[in-house]
């Protein structure tokens, strides 16, 4: 089913139930977005596919059923998957404006690299003419790092694709392959000072501390870190610094006059709070043998 099919206010609908809000203004907050824009989803008789991307991976429901409401007679017991996003094929580790900007990042070349892949085709011709859109389109996405938001949604409805994968290139994880009580979150290593994504990691929940987000598992050697990237300013303790975009994990300690010492594996040295960069605050830290 196309996304230009869907009713527009049914699918809206399924939004706010999906997040369980009764208002359009709610859904307008919780995206960052004028309420005036929702309104004009039912003028133009479409919503935009990010916003059914962003909310299938915030809430863990079926982008299926936001699409085509093929659940919505379902019995929506506290055992469905629909709204219980902790049993979904698709639940994201992280959510909001940090999911969107993941999303994006993850455009252009990425993307449509992993809509092939989940296609089994091997050159855009082939995904052309299955979609109907001209190569040139596809094309543009390379060029801008275009993030196809509809494609993606339908290659994931076509396919079975995990539609965490598909937008964001990191693997999702479903109740078939970790328990209730695991989540998984990325997975970076550090290697010569630049930060490379490894996929994701699996723990227990009960191994990560509460009230943190966007965690990321960094490695480095045979030692490792839980990051917290939405922390990003200096205080006591570790962090994942950048100085010079050189990324490495330092021990901070504050001092008088908005100065910093820095001790690293190999080094030591004394700088300006504002001559180095905070990428996140360490959390938890695993050594290795």
């Amino acid at each position: 089913m196309r996304l230009e099919n869907a009713v527009a206010a049914d699918v809206l609908e399924r939004i706010l139930s999906a997040y369980g809000f009764t208002m359009q203004k709610e859904l307008s907050d919780k995206l960052g977005i004028a309420k005036s824009n929702v309104a004009s989803w039912l003028q133009r008789g479409q919503v935009p596919g990010n916003v059914l991307v962003q909310c299938a991976l915030d809430t863990g429901v079926d982008v299926q059923w936001l699409v085509t409401g093929v659940f919505a007679n379902a019995n929506l017991s506290s055992e469905n998957s629909i709204l219980h996003p902790r049993k979904s094929l698709t639940t994201s580790i992280i959510s909001g404006k940090l999911l969107i900007e993941r999303m994006l990042h993850s455009g252009g070349k990425t993307v449509l690299e992993r809509i092939l892949k989940a296609y089994g085709f091997n050159t855009q011709k082939q995904l052309s003419d299955y979609l109907g859109i001209s190569t040139g389109t596809i094309s543009t996405w390379i060029r801008r790092q275009y993030f196809p938001s509809e494609v993606v949604i339908a290659c994931s409805l076509d396919t079975g694709a995990s539609l965490y994968w598909l937008a964001t290139g990191a693997i999702g994880y479903s109740s078939k392959d970790i328990s209730e009580n695991s989540v998984s979150i990325l997975k970076m290593s550090i290697t010569s000072g630049i930060l490379k994504e490894m996929g994701t990691w699996i723990s227990d929940l009960t191994f990560l501390p509460e009230n943190h987000h966007d965690l990321r598992y960094i490695e480095k050697n045979r030692n490792s870190w839980i990051v917290d990237f939405s922390k990003n300013t200096f205080e006591n303790g570790k962090a994942l610094i950048s100085v010079d975009d050189i990324h490495d994990i330092y021990d901070v300690a504050r001092l008088p006059g908005r100065r910093l010492l820095l001790s690293g594996a190999n080094s030591k040295f004394e700088c300006g709070i504002d001559e180095v960069l905070c990428v996140g605050v360490v959390i938890k830290t695993i050594i290795g043998k």
